[in-house]
Protein backbone atom coordinates (compact mmCIF):
# COMPACT_ATOMS: atom_id res chain seq x y z
CA UNK A 1 0.00 0.00 0.00
CA UNK A 2 1.10 3.56 -0.65
CA UNK A 3 -0.54 6.70 0.64
CA UNK A 4 -0.73 10.26 -0.59
CA UNK A 5 -2.22 13.42 0.86
CA UNK A 6 -5.44 14.75 -0.64
CA UNK A 7 -7.45 17.86 0.14
CA UNK A 8 -11.07 17.73 1.22
CA UNK A 9 -12.01 19.95 -1.73
CA UNK A 10 -10.51 17.40 -4.15
CA UNK A 11 -12.66 14.65 -2.65
CA UNK A 12 -15.74 16.91 -2.86
CA UNK A 13 -15.03 17.41 -6.58
CA UNK A 14 -15.18 13.64 -7.08
CA UNK A 15 -18.80 13.55 -5.89
CA UNK A 16 -20.48 16.66 -7.31
CA UNK A 17 -23.92 15.00 -7.29
CA UNK A 18 -24.02 14.57 -3.48
CA UNK A 19 -25.35 17.15 -1.01
CA UNK A 20 -23.36 17.73 2.16
CA UNK A 21 -25.02 15.11 4.44
CA UNK A 22 -24.73 12.51 1.66
CA UNK A 23 -21.10 13.45 1.09
CA UNK A 24 -20.31 13.07 4.82
CA UNK A 25 -21.82 9.59 4.72
CA UNK A 26 -19.68 8.74 1.68
CA UNK A 27 -16.51 9.95 3.46
CA UNK A 28 -17.39 7.88 6.54
CA UNK A 29 -17.77 4.82 4.31
CA UNK A 30 -14.37 5.45 2.66
CA UNK A 31 -12.75 5.80 6.09
CA UNK A 32 -14.37 2.58 7.29
CA UNK A 33 -13.21 0.69 4.18
CA UNK A 34 -9.64 1.93 4.65
CA UNK A 35 -9.49 4.09 1.52
CA UNK A 36 -9.24 7.36 3.46
CA UNK A 37 -7.44 8.15 6.70
CA UNK A 38 -7.84 11.58 8.36
CA UNK A 39 -4.57 13.48 8.78
CA UNK A 40 -3.86 13.97 12.48
CA UNK A 41 -3.99 17.58 13.67
CA UNK A 42 -5.60 18.68 10.38
CA UNK A 43 -7.98 21.62 10.72
CA UNK A 44 -11.65 20.97 9.97
CA UNK A 45 -14.01 22.73 7.63
CA UNK A 46 -16.12 24.27 10.41
CA UNK A 47 -19.37 22.70 9.23
CA UNK A 48 -21.64 20.21 10.99
CA UNK A 49 -20.74 17.45 10.92
CA UNK A 50 -17.14 18.69 10.67
CA UNK A 51 -14.70 17.06 8.26
CA UNK A 52 -10.88 17.37 8.30
CA UNK A 53 -9.41 19.47 5.51
CA UNK A 54 -6.80 16.82 4.65
CA UNK A 55 -6.79 13.05 4.35
CA UNK A 56 -4.37 10.28 3.53
CA UNK A 57 -5.61 8.33 0.54
CA UNK A 58 -4.46 4.71 0.59
CA UNK A 59 -3.84 3.02 -2.75
CA UNK A 60 -2.66 -0.42 -3.67
CA UNK A 61 0.72 -0.61 -5.35
CA UNK A 62 0.30 -1.67 -8.99
CA UNK A 63 1.71 -5.07 -9.91
CA UNK A 64 4.14 -4.68 -12.82
CA UNK A 65 5.36 -8.30 -12.85
CA UNK A 66 3.89 -9.07 -16.28
CA UNK A 67 5.33 -5.86 -17.71
CA UNK A 68 8.81 -6.68 -16.41
CA UNK A 69 8.61 -10.13 -18.00
CA UNK A 70 7.44 -8.66 -21.30
CA UNK A 71 10.24 -6.10 -21.33
CA UNK A 72 12.78 -8.83 -20.64
CA UNK A 73 11.95 -11.12 -23.56
CA UNK A 74 9.63 -9.49 -26.11
CA UNK A 75 11.74 -6.94 -27.97
CA UNK A 76 14.69 -6.90 -30.37
CA UNK A 77 18.09 -7.06 -28.61
CA UNK A 78 19.06 -3.58 -29.85
CA UNK A 79 16.18 -2.07 -27.88
CA UNK A 80 17.19 -1.07 -24.37
CA UNK A 81 14.17 -1.45 -22.07
CA UNK A 82 15.81 -0.08 -18.91
CA UNK A 83 13.83 3.18 -19.13
CA UNK A 84 10.52 1.31 -19.01
CA UNK A 85 11.73 -1.02 -16.26
CA UNK A 86 12.46 2.11 -14.23
CA UNK A 87 9.15 3.75 -15.25
CA UNK A 88 6.75 0.82 -15.80
CA UNK A 89 3.74 3.09 -15.42
CA UNK A 90 4.71 4.74 -18.75
CA UNK A 91 5.11 1.52 -20.66
CA UNK A 92 1.50 1.00 -21.74
CA UNK A 93 1.40 4.29 -23.66
CA UNK A 94 4.51 3.33 -25.67
CA UNK A 95 3.91 -0.41 -26.05
CA UNK A 96 2.60 -0.31 -29.63
CA UNK A 97 5.45 1.96 -30.78
CA UNK A 98 8.03 -0.32 -29.19
CA UNK A 99 6.50 -3.25 -31.03
CA UNK A 100 6.69 -1.40 -34.36
CA UNK A 101 10.34 -0.50 -33.76
CA UNK A 102 11.18 -4.05 -32.70
CA UNK A 103 9.45 -5.57 -35.74
CA UNK A 104 11.31 -3.20 -38.05
CA UNK A 105 14.70 -4.04 -36.54
CA UNK A 106 13.91 -7.74 -36.74
CA UNK A 107 12.47 -7.90 -40.27
CA UNK A 108 13.71 -4.83 -42.16
CA UNK A 109 17.01 -3.68 -40.62
CA UNK A 110 18.68 -4.24 -44.02
CA UNK A 111 16.89 -1.09 -45.21
CA UNK A 112 19.06 0.96 -42.85
CA UNK A 113 22.02 0.39 -45.18
CA UNK A 114 20.64 3.12 -47.44
CA UNK A 115 19.88 6.56 -46.00
CA UNK A 116 16.37 7.91 -46.43
CA UNK A 117 14.84 11.26 -45.57
CA UNK A 118 13.66 11.75 -42.01
CA UNK A 119 9.97 11.60 -42.94
CA UNK A 120 10.44 8.54 -45.15
CA UNK A 121 12.19 6.59 -42.39
CA UNK A 122 9.64 7.77 -39.85
CA UNK A 123 6.77 6.41 -41.92
CA UNK A 124 8.65 3.22 -42.80
CA UNK A 125 9.07 2.31 -39.13
CA UNK A 126 6.09 3.90 -37.35
CA UNK A 127 3.59 4.49 -40.19
CA UNK A 128 3.58 8.22 -39.34
CA UNK A 129 5.67 10.49 -41.54
CA UNK A 130 5.94 13.33 -38.97
CA UNK A 131 6.63 11.11 -35.95
CA UNK A 132 10.32 12.05 -35.81
CA UNK A 133 9.87 15.68 -36.77
CA UNK A 134 6.86 16.78 -34.70
CA UNK A 135 5.61 14.00 -32.44
CA UNK A 136 8.58 13.25 -30.20
CA UNK A 137 9.69 10.21 -32.16
CA UNK A 138 13.42 10.82 -31.82
CA UNK A 139 13.11 11.20 -28.05
CA UNK A 140 11.07 7.99 -27.93
CA UNK A 141 13.79 6.15 -29.86
CA UNK A 142 16.47 7.59 -27.59
CA UNK A 143 14.61 6.27 -24.53
CA UNK A 144 14.57 2.88 -26.24
CA UNK A 145 18.34 3.02 -26.70
CA UNK A 146 18.23 3.77 -30.44
CA UNK A 147 20.10 6.97 -31.27
CA UNK A 148 19.15 8.97 -34.36
CA UNK A 149 22.39 8.01 -36.15
CA UNK A 150 21.38 4.34 -36.07
CA UNK A 151 18.18 5.13 -37.95
CA UNK A 152 20.16 6.21 -41.03
CA UNK A 153 18.17 9.22 -42.19
CA UNK A 154 18.99 12.75 -43.27
CA UNK A 155 17.03 15.95 -42.81
CA UNK A 156 15.86 17.79 -45.90
CA UNK A 157 16.17 21.51 -46.44
CA UNK A 158 13.69 23.81 -48.11
CA UNK A 159 14.30 23.68 -51.87
CA UNK A 160 16.44 26.45 -53.28
CA UNK A 161 14.78 28.88 -55.70
CA UNK A 162 17.26 29.93 -58.37
CA UNK A 163 17.76 30.63 -62.06
CA UNK A 164 20.83 29.56 -64.04
CA UNK A 165 21.74 30.74 -67.50
CA UNK A 166 24.93 28.67 -67.41
CA UNK A 167 25.98 25.29 -66.01
CA UNK A 168 29.69 25.96 -66.46
CA UNK A 169 31.97 26.04 -63.47
CA UNK A 170 33.52 27.87 -61.88
CA UNK A 171 31.04 30.73 -62.17
CA UNK A 172 29.78 33.70 -60.19
CA UNK A 173 26.56 33.13 -58.23
CA UNK A 174 24.48 35.96 -56.76
CA UNK A 175 22.20 35.55 -53.73
CA UNK A 176 19.47 38.20 -53.63
CA UNK A 177 17.38 38.95 -50.53
CA UNK A 178 14.16 40.21 -52.11
CA UNK A 179 11.81 38.81 -54.73
CA UNK A 180 11.41 41.88 -56.97
CA UNK A 181 15.16 42.29 -57.40
CA UNK A 182 15.53 38.56 -58.05
CA UNK A 183 12.89 38.70 -60.80
CA UNK A 184 14.41 41.84 -62.27
CA UNK A 185 17.92 40.39 -62.52
CA UNK A 186 16.59 37.03 -63.70
CA UNK A 187 14.77 38.83 -66.50
CA UNK A 188 17.99 40.59 -67.53
CA UNK A 189 19.89 37.30 -67.55
CA UNK A 190 17.10 35.59 -69.46
CA UNK A 191 17.47 38.23 -72.15
CA UNK A 192 21.18 37.46 -72.41
CA UNK A 193 22.40 40.33 -70.22
CA UNK A 194 24.17 38.34 -67.55
CA UNK A 195 26.71 41.08 -66.77
CA UNK A 196 25.26 42.87 -63.74
CA UNK A 197 27.03 46.09 -62.70
CA UNK A 198 30.20 44.88 -64.38
CA UNK A 199 30.21 41.32 -62.98
CA UNK A 200 29.16 38.31 -65.05
CA UNK A 201 26.83 35.91 -63.23
CA UNK A 202 25.78 32.41 -64.25
CA UNK A 203 23.23 31.84 -61.49
CA UNK A 204 20.99 34.03 -59.35
CA UNK A 205 19.47 32.65 -56.11
CA UNK A 206 16.35 34.02 -54.41
CA UNK A 207 17.16 34.32 -50.71
CA UNK A 208 13.64 35.16 -49.44
CA UNK A 209 14.97 37.21 -46.54
CA UNK A 210 15.96 35.00 -43.62
CA UNK A 211 14.65 32.04 -45.58
CA UNK A 212 18.11 31.66 -47.11
CA UNK A 213 19.32 30.33 -43.75
CA UNK A 214 17.27 27.19 -44.40
CA UNK A 215 17.36 26.94 -48.17
CA UNK A 216 21.12 27.44 -48.42
CA UNK A 217 21.56 23.89 -47.11
CA UNK A 218 20.17 22.81 -50.49
CA UNK A 219 23.02 24.68 -52.19
CA UNK A 220 25.60 23.07 -49.88
CA UNK A 221 24.20 19.63 -50.65
CA UNK A 222 24.47 20.18 -54.37
CA UNK A 223 21.00 20.89 -55.75
CA UNK A 224 22.95 21.07 -59.00
CA UNK A 225 26.29 19.29 -59.49
CA UNK A 226 28.05 22.49 -60.47
CA UNK A 227 27.09 24.03 -57.10
CA UNK A 228 29.76 21.81 -55.57
CA UNK A 229 32.50 23.31 -57.72
CA UNK A 230 34.72 26.23 -56.73
CA UNK A 231 32.26 28.96 -57.61
CA UNK A 232 32.35 32.51 -56.26
CA UNK A 233 29.29 33.56 -54.28
CA UNK A 234 28.04 37.11 -53.79
CA UNK A 235 25.30 38.43 -51.51
CA UNK A 236 23.07 41.46 -52.08
CA UNK A 237 20.29 42.59 -49.73
CA UNK A 238 18.58 45.59 -48.17
CA UNK A 239 20.78 48.10 -46.37
CA UNK A 240 19.23 47.75 -42.92
CA UNK A 241 19.98 45.80 -39.76
CA UNK A 242 18.03 42.76 -40.92
CA UNK A 243 19.75 42.62 -44.30
CA UNK A 244 23.15 42.88 -42.61
CA UNK A 245 22.31 40.16 -40.06
CA UNK A 246 21.10 37.82 -42.81
CA UNK A 247 24.51 38.07 -44.47
CA UNK A 248 26.52 37.79 -41.25
CA UNK A 249 24.55 34.77 -40.05
CA UNK A 250 24.97 33.08 -43.42
CA UNK A 251 28.75 33.36 -43.50
CA UNK A 252 29.11 32.36 -39.83
CA UNK A 253 27.47 28.95 -40.20
CA UNK A 254 29.28 25.65 -40.36
CA UNK A 255 27.53 23.84 -43.18
CA UNK A 256 27.42 20.04 -43.11
CA UNK A 257 27.01 18.64 -46.61
CA UNK A 258 25.85 15.05 -47.04
CA UNK A 259 28.58 14.59 -49.66
CA UNK A 260 31.97 16.12 -50.08
CA UNK A 261 32.92 18.15 -53.13
CA UNK A 262 34.03 15.01 -54.96
CA UNK A 263 30.54 13.57 -54.54
CA UNK A 264 31.65 10.98 -52.01
CA UNK A 265 29.74 10.34 -48.80
CA UNK A 266 31.14 12.73 -46.25
CA UNK A 267 32.69 11.89 -42.94
CA UNK A 268 31.85 14.27 -40.10
CA UNK A 269 32.97 17.46 -41.75
CA UNK A 270 31.76 21.02 -41.67
CA UNK A 271 32.86 24.02 -43.65
CA UNK A 272 32.10 27.69 -43.85
CA UNK A 273 31.18 29.11 -47.22
CA UNK A 274 32.99 32.16 -48.52
CA UNK A 275 30.33 34.66 -49.62
CA UNK A 276 31.37 38.11 -50.76
CA UNK A 277 29.23 41.21 -50.68
CA UNK A 278 28.17 42.41 -54.12
CA UNK A 279 29.93 45.72 -53.52
CA UNK A 280 28.99 47.33 -56.84
CA UNK A 281 25.31 46.99 -55.99
CA UNK A 282 25.67 48.41 -52.46
CA UNK A 283 27.70 51.36 -53.74
CA UNK A 284 25.08 52.01 -56.44
CA UNK A 285 22.38 51.95 -53.74
CA UNK A 286 24.29 54.48 -51.65
CA UNK A 287 24.91 56.76 -54.64
CA UNK A 288 21.20 56.82 -55.52
CA UNK A 289 20.28 57.37 -51.85
CA UNK A 290 22.66 60.35 -51.70
CA UNK A 291 20.87 61.92 -54.68
CA UNK A 292 17.49 61.39 -53.01
CA UNK A 293 18.79 62.56 -49.64
CA UNK A 294 19.19 60.22 -46.69
CA UNK A 295 16.42 62.06 -44.81
CA UNK A 296 14.00 61.11 -47.62
CA UNK A 297 14.68 57.38 -47.28
CA UNK A 298 11.94 55.18 -45.76
CA UNK A 299 11.90 54.53 -42.03
CA UNK A 300 13.36 51.22 -40.94
CA UNK A 301 10.84 48.55 -39.94
CA UNK A 302 10.22 48.47 -36.19
CA UNK A 303 11.82 46.03 -33.75
CA UNK A 304 14.76 45.10 -35.95
CA UNK A 305 17.66 43.47 -34.16
CA UNK A 306 20.43 46.08 -34.21
CA UNK A 307 23.03 43.70 -32.77
CA UNK A 308 25.08 43.40 -35.94
CA UNK A 309 28.70 42.25 -36.03
CA UNK A 310 31.63 43.74 -37.90
CA UNK A 311 31.86 41.40 -40.91
CA UNK A 312 29.55 43.50 -43.08
CA UNK A 313 30.74 47.03 -42.31
CA UNK A 314 34.46 46.26 -42.37
CA UNK A 315 34.14 45.34 -46.05
CA UNK A 316 33.51 48.99 -46.96
CA UNK A 317 35.97 51.87 -47.03
CA UNK A 318 35.77 54.61 -44.41
CA UNK A 319 33.53 56.91 -46.46
CA UNK A 320 31.01 54.21 -47.36
CA UNK A 321 31.02 52.82 -43.82
CA UNK A 322 30.25 56.29 -42.47
CA UNK A 323 27.35 56.66 -44.91
CA UNK A 324 25.86 53.30 -43.91
CA UNK A 325 26.20 54.09 -40.19
CA UNK A 326 24.53 57.48 -40.73
CA UNK A 327 21.56 55.80 -42.39
CA UNK A 328 21.24 53.10 -39.72
CA UNK A 329 21.65 55.50 -36.79
CA UNK A 330 18.92 57.76 -38.18
CA UNK A 331 16.45 54.86 -38.33
CA UNK A 332 16.34 54.86 -42.14
CA UNK A 333 17.17 52.12 -44.62
CA UNK A 334 17.77 51.55 -48.33
CA UNK A 335 15.64 48.82 -49.91
CA UNK A 336 17.09 46.78 -52.76
CA UNK A 337 14.27 48.08 -54.91
CA UNK A 338 16.03 51.46 -55.15
CA UNK A 339 17.83 49.74 -58.05
CA UNK A 340 15.96 48.54 -61.12
CA UNK A 341 16.53 47.40 -64.70
CA UNK A 342 17.85 50.86 -65.66
CA UNK A 343 20.75 50.41 -63.23
CA UNK A 344 22.09 46.96 -64.02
Amino acid sequence: MKKRKVKLEDIINEYPELDYPEFCAQVAQLIESGVLLPVKCAKNNGRKPALPLRFWKLEEEPDFTEIYEELKYKYHPLINTSYYRTHPELYEADRSKLQLLSNYLKDHSDLLAVKETMNERSFEIFHREKFFQREGGLEFCRKAGIEAAKLSFYETSEPLSYYSCSKQSPQNILIIENKDTFFDIRQCMNKGSNRILGTEFGTVIYGAGKGIWKTFADYVNGAENYFLEDNTLFYFGDLDYEGILIYEHLIAQNWNPRTDRAGEKRSDMAWTVDIQLFMSAYEKMLDKALKIGFNNLPDMKEKQNANIGTAFLKTFNTVRRSQIEEILNSGKYIPQEILNEHDW
